[in-house]
């Protein structure tokens, strides 16, 4: 099953909209701003700046009115990413620093604390084998996250996250 989503120019589902079942890099070549949205189905990634960066929010099937009053760090969404259904096994290392370098643990579920189950001093870099994964900046899974789909993530910082300790880490799946 595939997902959709309906982006609106205004708080409370008002004003134009925009549907898809894809990416979207630039909003602004849809709506002029962005201000709520419905997920009718599956899962997505949503940023306050175009081309996937800045602040992310997971959003899954339900009705978000109000963007800026359930994130506050940001007026509109920019971009947004559909994240495909994984089905199977769910593989990430993750590197205590840039480039794969110092304490390397491997997971296969989540985690909601990195730093205290791994002793590790931060985590800066990762390798997602299998699945697609939420790494957030807080333990038990709060406050900003980033996106991880398979692949190869040699620096946090270079992404745009130089100022975020990330603390714990969840896969997502149907009951994220």
């Amino acid at each position: 099953m595939h997902g959709k989503i309906i982006f609106y120019e205004d708080r409370n589902f008002q004003g134009r909209s925009y549907e898809t079942s894809s990416d979207c890099a630039d909003m602004s070549s849809h709506l002029s701003k962005c201000q709520s949205c419905r997920v009718e189905s599956g899962m997505f990634m949503v940023y306050d700046r175009p081309n996937y960066m800045g602040n992310q929010f997971f959003m899954r099937r339900g009705e978000y009115a109000d963007y800026q009053r359930m994130m506050g760090f940001s007026d509109c969404i920019r971009s947004s990413r559909m994240i495909p259904m994984h089905k199977g096994t769910y593989r990430i290392r993750i590197y205590e620093m840039e480039s794969f370098g110092g304490q390397m643990h491997e997971l296969m579920e989540d985690c909601d604390n990195i730093q205290d189950r791994y002793h590790m001093s931060d985590c800066m870099s990762c390798n997602v084998m299998d699945g697609h994964w939420l790494m957030y900046e807080q333990p038990h899974y709060r406050g900003r996250m980033m996106y991880l789909r398979p692949g190869e993530y040699r620096s946090f910082r270079d992404m745009g996250f130089d100022q975020i300790r990330f603390s714990s880490i969840r896969r997502i799946t149907d009951a994220c």
